[in-house]
C-alpha cells in the first residue's frame, strides 16, 4: 500500500522545487518525489515548507540530565580557570552513582522527544553505560542498551545504537578508574550486548546497531582488532564511531604512548573508511585533516558541547575545502537543536578568522549548504537511508513554520539560511520519521506522558 503527500515547496536532494508530490510505501521509504506537479487524490496537504530532517549523529542520553550542573566553580579553582574537560568529567562520573535502567529510559525518551521536536529525525547512540553502579553486570547484559532502544521506540526517533568498547582508563592499557567501573567490558562481552542489540532491532527500518571504541585511550590495539573483527562478522557494513583527537592533552598523551598523533595513528592502520565516523576530531594538522577528507570517513562535530567543555575548534575551512564528509550531534545535550549546532560551527569559525560566511558551499547560500551536508554526513554516519529527500531515502522530512515573522517572505535557499541565521524562535511545526508523524504544531505526540517518566526519573536521582 502506498501513500501520497503534498508540499507546496521541498528541499530535494537536487535543490528547492514548488509543489512537490511524494509517494511513500509501506515502510515510510520514498518512491518517488515529483516536482511542479498537482496533489494526487488522496494526497495529504503538508502545512509548510518540507526539508529533510537533520540526523544527530553522537549522543549520550543519560548526560541531558545533567545539563547545567558544571557550571559551578570549585573556591580553589577561582575564576574557573582550572576546569576543564578533565574536571567535567569528574562531575560526570559523580552523576552516574544512582542513575539505573527505568531512570536512563526515561532520560532517553525525554531526550529524543526534545530532538525530534527541534528537527532532528535521528540519532547515533554512543553508549557506554553498561553496568550497575557496582560495576557489575546486569542479568541480561544488555540491559541498558535494551533501555535505550525502547527510548527510541516509544519516540519514533530513528536510532543508530553504538556499544561502547571502554576497555582502560588511559593509553597502552592503563587501568581504568573507580569512575569508569560502570562502562568496561572485554571485546566479547561488548559483542554479546551488540548481538543483543541486533536480535532487538530486528527488521524495523528506524534501527542500526553498530560499535564505538570508546578513544584510543579506552582500548589497545588488540582490543580494538578484536572488537573490530567480532563486528564484521556480524555485520561487514555496520557503523564505527570513535572519539578522537578532543583534547591536546589527549594528543599528547598519545604521542607519548605512540610516537604518533590520534587521527595519525587511526589513519596509518587504514582503519576510517565511509563506515566510520571520527566525533570531535579538534586538533589535526593540515595533513591529518587532508587525508582524513580523503578517508571517506565523517567528521562528528557537537559544537555546544566541543565550546562548553572548552576544547577548541575543528580546522573546517581546510576540511570543507578537502571534500571532508561532516555531520553535527548534541553529545552532552547542553543544547538539543541542530540550528544552534550549524549556527555556532559558523560562528566559532568568523570569531577566530575575522571574516563571514566561512563555511558557504555550491549555493552560495550558508544555511543551505550547512543545513544539507550537515543531513548527508549525519545519514551516512549513522549508516541509515536519510539525509535527503529523494527516492530510496526513508521519508524523515521536517515542516516548517512559514509564518514566523523570522522566515517570512523566504523562499527556497533563502528560507534556510533564514532557519539557521535569523532569531531564536523554533521554526518546527511537524516532523515525520519513516512515514510516521512523530510531531504535530511543534509538540510530540508522547510529550506529557514521556515529560512525566522523566520528571520522577529526576526526583529519584536527586537531579
Amino acid at each position: 500500500m502506498t501513500r501520497s503527500l503534498f508540499a507546496p515547496s521541498a528541499r530535494l536532494a537536487g535543490g528547492w522545487a514548488e509543489r512537490v508530490s511524494f509517494e511513500l510505501d509501506a515502510d515510510g521509504l520514498i518512491l518517488a518525489a515529483t516536482p511542479d506537479s498537482a496533489p494526487a487524490e488522496g494526497a495529504e496537504r503538508l502545512s509548510g515548507p518540507v526539508v529533510p530532517g537533520q540526523p544527530n549523529l553522537h549522543s549520550h542520553a543519560f548526560q541531558r540530565a545533567m545539563a547545567g550542573l558544571a557550571e559551578r566553580v570549585d573556591p580553589d579553582r577561582s575564576g574557573g580557570s582550572g576546569d576543564s574537560f578533565w574536571t567535567w568529567r569528574e562531575t560526570m562520573y559523580r552523576f552516574l552513582g544512582r542513575l539505573g535502567p527505568e531512570e536512563l529510559e526515561a532520560v532517553a525518551a525525554q531526550l529524543y522527544v526534545e530532538m525530534l521536536e527541534a528537527g532532528y529525525t535521528a540519532v547515533g547512540e554512543f553508549h557506554y553505560l553498561h553496568h550497575d553502579p557496582s560495576g557489575a553486570a546486569y542479568g541480561q547484559p544488555a540491559e541498558m542498551a535494551l533501555r535505550v532502544l525502547a527510548a527510541g521506540g516509544r519516540t519514533g526517533i530513528g536510532l543508530t545504537l553504538l556499544p561502547v568498547l571502554y576497555g582502560y582508563g588511559g593509553f597502552g592499557g592503563a587501568p581504568a578508574g573507580a569512575g569508569q567501573r560502570r562502562f568496561l567490558n572485554e571485546p566479547e562481552a561488548l559483542l554479546t550486548i551488540v548481538e543483543a542489540a541486533r536480535a532487538a532491532a530486528g527488521d524495523d527500518s528506524r534501527l542500526r546497531v553498530g560499535l564505538a571504541p570508546h578513544s584510543l585511550r579506552a582500548v589497545t590495539p588488540d582490543s580494538l582488532e578484536a572488537a573490530l573483527d567480532g563486528l564484521a562478522a556480524l555485520d561487514p557494513a555496520a557503523p564505527v564511531h570513535i572519539h578522537v583527537a578532543e583534547q591536546t592533552r589527549e594528543v599528547e598523551d598519545c604521542l607519548a604512548w605512540s610516537g604518533r598523533r590520534p587521527v595519525r595513528w587511526l589513519l596509518d592502520r587504514g582503519l576510517p573508511d565511509r563506515r566510520w565516523c571520527l566525533v570531535h576530531a579538534t586538533h589535526m594538522t593540515d595533513d591529518e585533516t587532508r587525508d582524513l577528507a580523503a578517508s571517506g570517513a565523517v567528521a562528528g562535530l557537537c559544537p555546544t558541547t566541543e565550546a562548553n567543555l572548552g576544547d577548541g575548534l575543528f580546522p573546517a575551512p581546510g576540511y570543507l575545502a578537502a571534500g571532508g564528509a561532516w555531520g553535527v550531534g548534541s553529545d552532552s545535550h547542553v543544547s538539543v537543536d541542530p540550528v544552534e549546532e550549524l549556527r555556532w560551527l559558523e560562528y566559532g569559525q568568523r570569531l577566530v578568522l575575522r571574516r563571514r560566511n566561512v563555511l558557504a558551499g555550491p549555493s552560495g547560500h550558508l544555511g543551505e549548504d550547512l543545513w544539507a551536508a550537515a543531513a548527508a554526513g549525519g545519514a551516512q554516519a549513522l549508516g541509515q537511508p536519510a539525509g535527503a529527500l529523494a527516492p530510496g531515502r526513508r521519508a524523515d522530512l521536517v515542516v516548517l513554520d512559514d509564518g514566523l515573522p523570522c522566515l517570512a517572505g523566504r523562499r527556497g535557499p533563502a528560507l534556510i539560511d533564514a532557519l539557521v541565521f535569523a532569531g531564536n524562535r523554533r521554526a518546527v511545526r511537524d516532523v515525520m520519521v519513516a512515514g510516521r508523524w512523530c510531531v504535530r504544531d511543534g509538540r510530540h505526540v508522547a510529550r506529557e506522558a514521556v515529560r512525566a517518566d522523566f520528571d520522577a526519573a529526576l526526583a529519584a536521582l536527586g537531579a
